[in-house]
């Protein structure tokens, strides 16, 4: 399964560089903040998403290495960044 390339991973990037410039600039001076519900919902269905392929790319990477990744899925739900650094640390090491 090929899921990492890096022309998409390039053009994400500087979507999310631009999309945060975008963001930065409709917050007004110190009033309220001008991003609209559908925006946040925009956001957070991004994240979803993003959780959704970061998990298919682990599930890839433990099969490809014969382990289980099944035990992986609820502290990833509950703290996706330190589960996957915890994740591609463990699969880094050398099995003597």
């Amino acid at each position: 399964m090929y899921v990492w390339s890096k022309p998409l991973v390039f053009g994400l990037v500087l979507a999310l560089v631009l999309l945060e410039g975008m963001f930065f600039l409709m917050i007004g001076e110190g009033g309220e903040s001008q991003l609209h519900v559908r925006t946040t919902q925009w956001i957070t269905a991004n994240y979803v998403l993003l959780m959704i392929w970061i998990f298919v790319w682990m599930y890839d990477q433990a099969r490809v290495r014969g382990k289980n990744v099944w035990l992986w899925i609820l502290p990833f739900a509950l703290f996706p960044l330190p589960t996957l650094a915890f994740f591609i640390f463990r699969l880094q090491r050398r099995i003597a």
